[in-house]
């Protein structure tokens, strides 16, 4: 179904993302991130489209849509590295920073942080160009 995405996100040298596969990746992201602990559940799910909703103006049919869509690409792609890798290409820096916010609200919407999780925020943070400081200052902004 995504081939054709997963085969421009993986090429060598990739061109920049348009603004519609730049929100599939991200929203990609959102799920790889809550589906790390091995569970995914309607938290993580509601506040995924919550989070997709408000970034990108859509109402709860399109925001739901699109997630569905980034579940179904989140399951064949190979790493997480690719989505990084356009996002960070994607988005300026401050816009990142919002991005690290979303994941964290990702992994804090079930009450629980797993480690595979925290780890799986360490690496898209590491991969986007966000120092550790700046992710844990995103993460306590989402966690008052």
């Amino acid at each position: 179904m995504f081939a054709d995405f997963l085969k421009r996100l993986t090429a060598p040298d990739p061109a920049p993302l348009t603004d519609t596969d730049a929100r599939l990746a991200l929203t990609a992201l959102l799920v790889r991130i809550a589906r790390a602990d091995g569970h995914y559940d309607d938290s993580e799910k509601t506040r995924i489209t919550s989070i997709v909703q408000t970034r990108y103006g859509l109402n709860t049919d399109e925001a739901a849509a699109l997630r569905g869509e980034a579940e179904v690409l989140e399951s064949e792609a190979p790493d997480t590295v690719r989505f990084t890798r356009a996002i960070k290409d994607a988005v300026p820096y401050e816009g990142r920073i919002a991005v690290i916010e979303s994941l964290w609200q990702v992994v804090l919407a079930d009450g629980q942080r797993d480690a595979e999780e925290d780890a799986l925020v360490r690496l898209a943070s590491s991969l986007l160009g966000i120092n550790d400081r700046d992710s844990a200052m995103a993460r306590q902004r989402v966690s008052k």
